[in-house]
């Protein structure tokens, strides 16, 4: 290595304020290997975020070419060129790439893959010019290292070894190395913005700041290539643990002949074959082969299991360091989608290798973080519903088709049906992770998963625990429509009574219930902007999911009703296809001028959305082909389908085009997820996801079920109605201290348990005007609770009223 003392730092550290890049990619890949740790995503045809040594870690902003003669223009691939990508066979995520410069003069071939048995990145590259001007061109590999998931306090370094000169990068226990097929004829470290080989090579077309390292800032290393033999080379990155660690694996990969690693990687990625058999009744079978192959690449190699959302940082061109997460963490609402998608492609070994994790990461509680870093550790640490009941759904499909193995999920399905119980129905999040109250597509997925649960007790002997859970089910089923539809709706004429997006309600305590009155908070709006409306005016299309459960039938009057509704306010026609916004005065996405979102924006288009109303039409005996269709058409590069799409007037100098995708994730594995689901769902035509214990309960079976109302010290109600059956519950033993009489009698009842850890008393309400008034006396503590509790009954008329209105 060189002598220490003769090292030239770069000056002007730290540079400029670290940026990742923009959210929508046009190629993501990894090798099929789990020897293969280094996963890379591709915007404009470059390398943007790679990611080792796990899958939520990226490590780099961007790895690209910069092209000059020298003397009269300088070129990056992202600004100067325009070209094609496309894998390098039907299904595998490696990329082939054309890329002509915008003149003419000269192209590039790339192609770009994983090592098949090595975490080193692979790119052969081959430089096309007419022969008076291939000898003058000069061709320079730039490197943006964000090791750790930053690009602030980045080290780097020319090193000069015995047989070659490489460019490394260290920060912590990470190290990065860069090498080629040919030597580096010159070698730059710098700092962003300041000296960096892209600001130095801009100004005058020569690289004059050649500094040996630059240490603690947003750096970059450059290294010129030596073309004088050869006009086609290959560049490695490599990563490691150690220096030592890293060069060993970026000699190993360029070692091998790049041919032989191609043809391996291609090899390797044809295993998945065996789950394609839809992909002949598709319309664009590279598409459904590219999304099951897609949904694969986003598992975890060192934590068996884990999912991400995407390889992808949304707007990241406008995020610093402050956006540790981005996209590359677990959600178990989109890690299950994906899981069942593979499911429904005949994949049973990866959805048990994700029960299995999220089963090790479910919390002691029974409840699931909003979403969290892969090796558990919580990001947000929000609760949603819906997140803690997906988990049972996929140990349910899985046990239903066999797929378990030796794998017993009862613990996790037994402790998160408990937290359900204990902590709904109230969502502290809905889906959209922005609001709290009665959601109608948080209760579809609570109420399914309960069923599920239900059925695992029942296998189990315990019935009695089983019925426990049905009951409180068909308490959640009974009040949907009180909670979630408003009567009085008036967003669309003759539309009165409709779904709403949300009710908002409170986790801790028992608010007025009704979904016409309550208010809804927007987060998201521009500053200055209103925030507040009426929860009634604020729809979305979440109440598909009642019917994708098998919780409502698809020609349920109110359902149809509300069909309408999000038609008329969220629908979105484009060239490509239709698809539907969140919900009306969403602020989540580009803004109206084309800039990024940046804690307020305008909510476009979801291509899921498209997806989920291809199920919806399934379900009702219609055709989804016009949806798979602008799934389809929604897609882009190697056949990414975004997170949202554009859906105003063109801004070619924003690239924002009606149809085409915004700054937002691509891709988003839910939307391959609704796409690869959607084809199964049409082959057979039944929805995929449909629940059947759910529907045979709840759209087939017997409507006149028990009258349930539930009382808990999280949802304190305050009336019932007569003949319904009041269950008072709390997690600990209680004797019910309790009258029908105003005390002028009273009852004491001891609790009844239930496997859940949950105790209850059940109560039948009397056909009278005193209220049932009760209090607690603490079991196992011989403690009283200290204070009176009551629940008003209502008269007949205004329970004959409310039915009327809820269509019951």
């Amino acid at each position: 290595m060189s002598d220490p003392k003769l090292v030239r730092f770069a000056p002007g550290g730290p540079g400029i304020e670290p940026r990742w890049t923009h959210g929508a990619k046009v190629g993501v890949g990894t090798a099929y290997s789990t020897s293969s740790r280094v996963w890379y995503t591709l915007d404009f045809g470059c390398v943007t975020e790679v990611y080792y040594p796990t899958i939520d870690s990226p490590q780099i902003r961007d790895l690209q070419f910069l092209i000059t003669d020298g003397e009269s223009f300088f070129h990056d691939e992202r600004r100067n060129f325009i070209g094609d990508i496309d894998c390098v066979s039907e299904a595998a995520l490696g990329f082939e790439l054309t890329k002509r410069e915008e003149q003419g003069r000269y192209r590039l071939h790339k192609t770009i893959l994983g090592d098949p048995h090595q975490t080193c990145l692979l790119m052969q590259t081959r430089l096309d010019a007419p022969a008076e001007l291939l000898p003058k061109l000069r061709i320079y590999v730039l490197c943006a290292p964000h090791l750790e998931i930053g690009g602030w306090h980045n080290n780097g370094a020319v090193l000069r070894l015995r047989a070659r000169t490489v460019l490394a990068a260290h920060k912590g226990n990470t190290w990065l190395v860069i090498g080629a097929s040919v030597p580096f004829t010159e070698c730059s470290c710098g700092y962003v913005g300041v000296n960096d080989g892209w600001t130095d090579l801009a100004d005058n077309y020569r690289l004059d700041w050649q500094y040996d390292a630059a240490v603690d800032g947003n750096i970059a290393l450059t290294g010129g290539l030596d073309l004088s033999r050869t006009a086609e080379f290959t560049v490695g990155l490599a990563f490691g643990t150690t220096l030592h660690d890293a060069l060993s694996t970026l000699a190993q990969s360029l070692s091998i002949p790049f041919d032989q690693s191609r043809s391996t990687f291609i090899h390797q990625w044809d295993r998945t074959s065996n789950r394609f058999a839809l992909a002949g009744s598709a319309n664009n079978s590279k598409l459904f082969e590219r999304s099951v192959n897609l949904l694969l690449a986003h598992e975890d190699k060192t934590y068996p299991g884990a999912i991400i959302a995407s390889l992808s940082i949304p707007w990241g061109d406008e995020k610093s360091d402050e956006e540790l997460g981005g996209y590359h963490l677990v959600w178990t609402r989109d890690m299950v989608k994906c899981v069942s998608a593979l499911l429904a492609v005949g994949d049973f070994n990866t959805p048990l290798r994700s029960l299995i994790y999220l089963a090790v990461s479910q919390r002691d509680d029974g409840g699931f973080y909003q979403n969290f870093w892969i090796d558990g550790r919580p990001y947000w640490v929000g609760v949603q519903l819906d997140e803690v009941a997906f988990p049972i759904l996929l140990a349910w499909r899985l046990w239903k088709h066999g797929g378990l193995g030796n794998f017993d999920p009862f613990d996790m399905v037994s402790r998160a049906c408990g937290f359900l119980i204990r902590e709904g129905p109230v969502t502290a999040q809905d889906r959209w992770e922005e609001a709290s109250g009665y959601s109608p597509s948080t209760l579809a997925v609570h109420i399914a998963a309960l069923i599920c649960a239900a059925e695992f007790f029942s296998d189990r002997g315990d019935e009695a625990t089983a019925e426990f859970i049905r009951d409180y089910t068909d308490f959640l089923e009974s009040h949907i429509e009180r909670w979630t539809v408003t009567t009085t709706g008036s967003l669309v004429a003759g539309f009165s009574r409709h779904y709403i997006r949300i009710n908002p309600g409170n986790i801790h305590a028992c608010a007025d219930e009704d979904p016409n009155c309550g208010r809804l908070s927007l987060a998201n709006q521009p500053p200055g902007a209103r925030v507040e409306y009426p929860a009634k005016e604020i729809v979305d299309a979440g109440f598909l999911e009642l019917v994708r459960y098998g919780v409502r039938s698809a020609d349920d009057p109110i359902i149809e009703d509300s069909v309408h509704v999000v038609d008329a306010v969220l629908k979105v026609d484009t060239p490509l296809g239709p698809s539907w916004r969140r919900y009306n005065h969403d602020g989540y996405g580009q803004r109206h001028d084309g800039s990024s979102y940046h804690f307020w924006g305008t909510g476009h288009a979801w291509p899921l959305l498209t997806g989920e109303r291809g199920h919806y039409e399934i379900a009702a005996g219609r055709d989804a082909g016009p949806y798979l269709r602008a799934l389809e058409n929604f897609s882009q590069g190697i056949g990414l389908i975004p997170e949202q799409i554009w859906d105003e007037r063109d801004l070619p100098s924003k690239h924002l085009f009606l149809g085409g995708p915004t700054g937002a994730a691509l891709p988003l594995l839910w939307a391959h997820a609704e796409y690869v689901k959607l084809h199964r769902s049409a082959a057979d035509g039944k929805v995929f996801d449909l629940i059947e214990a759910a529907y045979e309960r709840y759209v087939v079976g017997n409507p006149k079920r028990r009258d349930i109302e539930v009382w808990k010290f999280n949802r304190q109600v305050r009336t019932a109605a007569p003949g319904t059956l009041l269950r008072i519950q709390a997690s600990l033993r209680f004797l019910l201290h309790w009258t029908s009489d105003d005390w002028q009698h009273s009852v004491d009842t001891p609790s009844k348990s239930t496997a859940l850890g949950i105790e209850f008393v059940d109560i039948v309400v009397p056909q009278q005007q005193a209220p049932i008034r009760f209090t607690f006396l603490w079991v196992d503590e011989n403690r009283w609770e200290g204070g009176d509790y009551s629940v008003q009954i209502e008269s007949r008329f205004n329970t004959l009223v409310r039915s009327a209105a809820n269509g019951k």
